[in-house]
């Protein structure tokens, strides 16, 4: 019984996002000129819904499960329609972008918040918002820094206001410098910060733009394990110096969970691609499962808006979004500049 209870209870809030992304999806197909997808549409009347009435207790559960896990599972889905070979490709010239944007996330942000007087724990969940996967990745670090609840918040609000940014501009942006599709992909997928604003972002540009964007997203994400393991290193270090400071004798471990941090979705998602790669999915059933996969990915966008309010947003105060401002446009000028050099500009 607690399970079916369990289980009722995301209907609601899931409920919700279903019907806001189909009228997403109609208002789409209203448009002349594809200038912004269903998935950006979904995201602001999700927003503009909060603002003048927010969703209560009884959505809360649904919109969570949604904008988390039917997001993770419509990215597994998405694997049913690429090829193998294709995910290794794009995989090794993300990896190649990758190192240039951690540094400038990491290096530069590291002077940034200093120079903002900024402390160092929510310095550097800014960056890691911004280089690796938004606010999965201040989730995963901030336990292992002991981050305060403030520091999350300034963090998690300073990295999603330039996402939205991101969102709407990044489709105008790549269209006025003439990308290509894989080029915009690997752009979109390295500079951009949450997986679902990569999505929003990739798919409004065009279907296999948003294809190629998920696929270098998924890569970075992976990156969140050695950062994480950095940090549980650096923090229990930091902890060591303050108790012989204090003359203690204090021994200080650094606390992480490999198997807690890791994504495990992206092995869902890589197996499906192998399935498919091997022909063991008929076509027919691979683009059913890619249109639900979009429709999906749709609806965990609309919950992330319904999740989201103007006024919280702006009461994250001018310092963290400062941070957030120059360390994001530092990385959308790297992530360019380094695909023109690799001669895909």
């Amino acid at each position: 019984m607690d399970i079916i209870k369990k289980h009722t209870a995301v209907l609601p809030g899931f409920g919700l996002a279903v019907v806001i992304a189909a009228f997403a999806k109609f208002l789409e197909s209203l448009l002349p000129i594809h200038l912004i997808g269903a998935s950006v549409i979904a995201l602001f009347l999700g927003m503009l819904i909060n603002h003048f009435h927010r969703p209560g207790k009884q959505l809360a559960i649904g919109l969570k499960f949604t904008s988390k896990k039917i997001l993770k599972f419509a990215i597994i889905l998405l694997g049913a329609s690429l090829n193998i070979g294709i995910v290794l490709e794009v995989g090794r010239l993300s990896l190649c972008v990758m190192v240039f944007t951690l540094f400038t996330c990491f290096g530069i942000g590291h002077f940034v918040g200093k120079a903002l007087k900024i402390n160092w724990k929510l310095s550097n969940l800014i960056s890691a918002g911004t280089g690796i996967c938004g606010g999965s990745a201040i989730a995963a670090i901030a336990p292992v820094i002991d981050a305060d609840d403030i520091d999350i918040a300034y963090a998690m609000s300073a990295t999603f206001l330039f996402d939205m940014a991101m969102i709407v501009l990044f489709p105008i942006m790549g269209r006025a410098l003439g990308l290509s599709d894989m080029a915009y992909g690997l752009w979109s997928g390295t500079a951009v910060n949450d997986t679902s604003s990569v999505v929003a972002a990739g798919y409004a540009f065009s279907e296999a733009a948003g294809d190629f964007a998920t696929m270098v997203k998924l890569t970075r994400t992976l990156s969140i394990i050695p950062t994480v393991i950095t940090f549980a290193l650096i923090s229990a270090h930091l902890k060591r110096k303050a108790v012989a400071a204090e003359g203690g004798a204090q021994e200080v471990k650094a606390s992480f969970n490999i198997i807690a941090i890791f994504p495990w979705f992206i092995l869902g998602f890589l197996a499906f691609t192998a399935f498919n790669s091997l022909g063991v999915i008929p076509a027919a059933v691979s683009a059913g499962m890619k249109d639900l996969s979009k429709f999906l990915m749709v609806s965990a966008l609309a919950a992330i808006g319904l999740n989201t309010s103007f006024k919280d947003m702006k009461k994250s105060g001018m310092a963290p979004m400062l941070h957030g401002f120059i360390i994001s446009a530092l990385v959308v000028i790297v992530a360019i500049a380094v695909e023109y050099f690799m001669g895909l500009v």
